[in-house]
């Protein structure tokens, strides 16, 4: 969590997340373990993400007498823009197993080079609680961006971006859109290439998941 000029980003650095992180840059990591250290990553950072969830105290009874609790206090919903998002769904949902999940399905325009939502299935009750928008890269932020904004006309206010990798210009560009939403990624790196990949990156995350490469 090292000072990076970003104020809308949270870089985790916990041992455990960046040693996984190092496995999933490794050009001969096999798809299999791709899938099993990205969901691993992926709940790891949602830990983090999650510290400040709004919270509701409730009494229980143990089998001893009743006790004063912590229960959170609205729903949470998690979010992946297809497809690469997918592959982080498992390791949150072992997490948060009673969060609602939704998706959206995005693909860029050929000739606007816009982002173009082409699937959208929300709870009905995703405005009522926080949302953990996951993607594993963040790249020039056109993707998060849309998504957000599609979030938005559906009510929902708190919204945390949970990526993997991010470009410093895909962060710029979530600041500048969506002030408002937090990132949390396990790297920051250095910067897009020519085509619009995150280098050092981790190559194409929806190709080494579903081994499309």
């Amino acid at each position: 969590m090292t000072d990076h000029g970003h104020d809308n980003l949270t870089i985790l650095d916990h041992p455990l997340i960046q040693d996984k992180m190092a496995r999933l840059r490794d050009e001969s990591t096999s798809h299999e373990d791709f899938r099993r250290l990205i969901g691993q990553v992926a709940g790891l950072m949602t830990f983090q993400a999650s510290r400040d969830l709004p919270i509701v105290s409730s009494t229980v009874r143990t089998p001893l007498e009743e006790v004063e609790a912590t229960r959170l206090s609205a729903p949470v919903t998690l979010v992946p823009i297809l497809r690469a998002g997918l592959g982080m769904v498992e390791g949150i949902i072992a997490l948060m197993p009673e969060a609602n999940v939704g998706h959206i399905g995005l693909y860029r325009d050929e000739s606007t080079l816009e982002p173009v939502t082409y699937y959208c299935k929300l709870p009905a009750m995703i405005a009522e609680g926080p949302v953990f928008l996951v993607d594993p890269m963040l790249a020039t932020g056109g993707s998060a961006i849309a998504a957000t904004e599609v979030l938005q006309t559906h009510g929902c206010r708190d919204i945390r971006l949970i990526c993997l990798v991010a470009a410093p210009e895909g962060v710029r560009a979530m600041a500048e859109a969506h002030p408002g939403v937090r990132i949390f990624v396990a790297a920051l790196d250095r910067e897009l290439n020519d085509v619009g990949f995150i280098v050092p990156g981790l190559g194409d995350a929806g190709d080494r998941i579903f081994g499309t490469r």
